[in-house]
């Protein structure tokens, strides 16, 4: 690519992962991952992130086999093969919808709208029971003004049944999307992880790395935001983490210790 400053041409490689993350209150909690790779340069088809979901939901459905899971995901996963995995294990799904996704729903979606709104625009508008293949899905679009009064729209597409009781909610679930790239993702990426940067060269390494980034975040963000306390003490990132860093390198468990962990169920609520 081209450095818009300068003008100079660089190389950047890049490694791709497909995460499952688990989107709490104001946690963002990491519980599958699959890499998007190639095991040798002469493989006749390349990996892509559609396949890597496919692998991903074998994880899922292995760890989590009675657990009841609604996927929020971009418009890629609009589509007929993920739609038959949800319907095959009775998930839910809201997807951010882009018009030449389903070309076809989204002409009946846009038909109906017009149909009965007569051109006047409405915050929510949804349409349920488009046909699609062998399965009716469902649509709903938020139309957000801005302080400029430049309109935003939000589509997404669901297998919810939408009222007029749901579609806010509806619509506020399939945005959390956002939390996974920005609190999730970027903070990864640009806070104090650091996950692009090349922490070594050997692709199982770099792998590994990546796992344990995963796993440090999740024990910091659960330090961090399961903790009314510390909520109200309004410390810093860097303080938390290095609280925690150090109650983990200095305090020696006991066989005592271990003894009293028991199986627990741990239930995330909202506040």
């Amino acid at each position: 690519y081209k450095d818009k400053e300068t003008g100079e041409t660089k190389v950047v490689y890049m490694h791709h992962v497909l995460e499952a993350k688990l989107v709490v209150g104001d946690m963002v909690l990491s519980i599958a991952t699959e890499f998007i790779e190639n095991e040798s340069e002469n493989v006749p088809k390349q990996d892509c992130e559609l396949k890597a979901f496919m692998r991903l939901v074998d994880k899922l459905k292995k760890t989590f086999k009675r657990l009841p899971i609604c996927l929020i995901a971009d418009s890629l996963y609009a589509c007929e093969p993920v739609f038959e995995i949800c319907d095959k294990h009775n998930w839910k799904y809201i997807f951010r919808f882009k018009e030449d996704r389903i070309k076809t729903v989204s002409q009946e979606f846009r038909a109906i709208q017009s149909l009965e709104t007569n051109g006047k625009s409405s915050e929510y508008f949804w349409v349920n029971d488009i046909a699609y293949n062998d399965r009716l899905v469902n649509l709903v679009e938020k139309v957000k003004v801005t302080e400029n009064e430049k309109k935003q729209e939000f589509l997404f597409i669901t297998n919810f049944r939408i009222t007029e009781r749901n579609a806010e909610i509806l619509v506020q679930a399939g945005r959390r999307r956002w939390k996974i790239e920005n609190e999730g993702f970027n903070n990864q990426k640009n806070g104090w992880y650091e996950i692009e940067h090349v922490n070594c060269h050997n692709y199982n390494a770099l792998k590994n790395h990546y796992l344990l980034v995963q796993i440090a975040d999740i024990l910091v963000q659960l330090y961090k935001y399961g903790s009314k306390l510390l909520k109200q003490l309004k410390k810093s990132a860097k303080e938390i983490s290095s609280k925690l860093l150090e109650a983990i390198r200095t305090r020696i468990i006991t066989v005592e210790d271990l003894k009293k962990c028991k199986k627990i169920q741990v239930r995330f609520t909202y506040t």
